[in-house]
């Protein structure tokens, strides 16, 4: 995923080469941004924020997410469909 923080809204914005470039209404201030990200997945793909877990890039733009239950392409199918 690629992640845009301080976005006036969440939301999924397209793609952005090979990964999803998702908008955040957070800062990259003390993990909120991170925060966001995880509650939007939650939400959308309808998953405890504990079954979804930022694999690498905690301080990047650039991330790996792993998500319990729901295989790749049906999260990306429910993402990019909203």
């Amino acid at each position: 995923m690629h992640v845009v923080p301080r976005a006036r809204e969440t939301a999924v914005a397209g793609r952005h080469g090979d990964a999803l470039k998702i908008r955040l209404a957070a800062p990259p201030v003390d993990g909120a941004a991170n925060t966001e990200l995880v509650r939007f997945l939650a939400e959308r793909l309808n998953v405890p924020r504990g079954a979804i877990t930022i694999a690498a890039g905690h301080t990047g733009r650039r991330k790996t997410v792993r998500i319990e239950g729901v295989e790749t392409a049906a999260a990306l199918r429910i993402l990019e469909s909203t």
